[in-house]
């Protein structure tokens, strides 16, 4: 039973950063980027969005990508699937790092 609620749990998050992931493609909704968040008014109606927007909707894909492994590994219990989710967040680390430097 706790397997099937983990699964639920990962799949209702993977939706929702899918969800996230899509309207930032689209350039739409709210702009999940400390570079943004962080900066003062004048700041943010100056600045081109486009970039943000592309590093929000690539790291939230990934993160979709960790929470369907996830719900996976809670369903079939391979075992495997757990270095896949590392992987991924090993990837996502470092696009994270590079994105950020290569945005300064």
């Amino acid at each position: 039973m706790s397997e099937i609620i983990c699964a639920i749990v990962c799949i209702v998050l993977t939706i929702i950063s899918l969800i996230i992931s899509v309207m930032s493609f689209k350039e739409k909704g709210f702009l999940f980027n400390n570079a943004y968040i962080w900066a003062s008014k004048q700041e943010r109606e100056t600045m081109n969005k486009k970039p943000h927007y592309r590093q929000t909707a690539v790291a939230f894909t990934m993160i979709a990508a960790v929470f369907f492994c996830m719900a996976m590994e809670c369903i079939l219990s391979t075992g495997w699937l757990w270095i896949v989710v590392g992987g991924i967040c090993l990837i996502l680390l470092v696009y994270a790092i590079k994105s950020s430097i290569k945005e300064i």
